[in-house]
């Protein structure tokens, strides 16, 4: 039985997983960092790295211990290469590199966008290709055509700051704690979204499927501070305010998400959504993609909670570029930035 090691180490998140040609899960592990990066209100790269260095054999061992088998039973070693932290993606493609060299088996690259879009194929048990796939996280907010698991398009993507990051930076205002997404989704329960009247930027524009919260962020400082002031930290807001800003950026940012991905299902003539990444955790943000896919005979799959934030699971798409013999060299090098088109062609 064809067995794959996956590895995970794109930003903040150790991870590693064992999962079978069938795409069954044998064991998954993961070591998170947030608490190491929380004093900061966000990850640093340096320690970010340090932390996967001490981290990846662990998490390896634990991995291989857990499914019960043994490592000359791997019949190939995948690692998520693109995109990330750059020194984040070298301790996991040398682990990777390292365990093929010596178990004499090949590396699959993976990319870590198209992986969080193939998680909601591991959560369906199906195929659910072609469709729109929409990745929100911390560092990355995207929008591809997928026409299978290997060919994406890039459609569109945040101009400035990612939804996840939007999320820290607010989060960072209003003194709540790291990481900012649920920190924000609970400060929101019993604010009201419509209280301020916060920018949806391109949402009006449906030729555009491009993401921007900069405006949105700046928009909410100045809600805190008044015009003029930046300093955030010398202004104590009564728990009803921070919850009426909470919900309000909320709504915003949902409000951005769920109708870009209605005008790319438009304009690509698709009728399957897949949604990946940390952010499409936010429980009213699921809530909206289900309210439109009712309304409009949307197929829609969100991958469930445990798939949303970094994992070496959603890594299975190795079992696609295996079967498609899609090997990679071992000079590989990590590519942090976002590759604008990737397709079964590449390495």
């Amino acid at each position: 039985m064809p067995l794959f090691l996956t590895i995970e180490t794109t930003c903040d998140e150790t991870a590693a997983a064992l999962v079978t040609d069938q795409l069954e899960v044998l064991s998954s592990v993961v070591a998170s960092q947030d608490k190491l990066h929380q004093k900061y209100g966000g990850v640093v790269p340096e320690l970010a790295s340090r932390a996967h260095m001490e981290r990846i054999l662990p998490v390896i061992h634990e991995t291989i211990v857990r499914a019960g088998v043994k490592l000359d039973d791997i019949t190939a070693v995948a690692v998520a290469y693109t995109p990330g932290l750059a020194g984040s993606l070298l301790v996991g493609l040398t682990a990777a590199k390292a365990l093929c060299v010596a178990l004499d088996r090949p590396l699959i690259a993976i990319n870590h966008l198209q992986a969080h879009i193939y998680a909601c194929r591991m959560a369906a048990g199906e195929d659910v290709f072609p469709c729109v796939g929409l990745v929100i996280s911390g560092g990355h907010t995207c929008l591809y055509r997928c026409l299978n698991a290997l060919d994406f398009e890039l459609l569109g993507s945040t101009l400035d700051d990612a939804a996840g990051e939007a999320f820290d930076k607010v989060a960072a205002m209003l003194k709540l704690p790291y990481p900012g997404g649920p920190s924000i989704e609970k400060a929101a329960i019993g604010g009201d979204p419509k209280k301020y009247k916060f920018p949806r930027a391109f949402l009006d524009n449906p030729d555009c499927l491009d993401f921007s919260f900069s405006g949105l962020k700046t928009a909410v400082r100045y809600a805190i501070t008044g015009p003029g002031r930046h300093d955030c930290s010398q202004v104590d807001l009564p728990k009803q305010t921070v919850a009426d800003l909470a919900a309000s950026f909320q709504e915003a940012v949902v409000d951005c998400l769920v109708g870009k991905s209605l005008q790319a299902l438009e304009a690509t003539g698709l009728s399957t959504l897949c949604v990946g990444g940390g952010v499409a955790a936010n429980r009213r943000l699921r809530e909206r993609l289900e309210e439109e896919a009712r309304e409009r005979n949307i197929r829609l799959i969100i991958a469930p909670p445990r798939l949303c934030t970094d994992n070496a699971v959603m890594g299975a798409i190795a079992v696609e570029r295996w079967r498609a013999k899609l090997f990679a060299p071992l000079d590989l090098d990590v590519e942090p930035g976002v590759v604008r088109r990737d397709t079964a062609s590449r390495k």
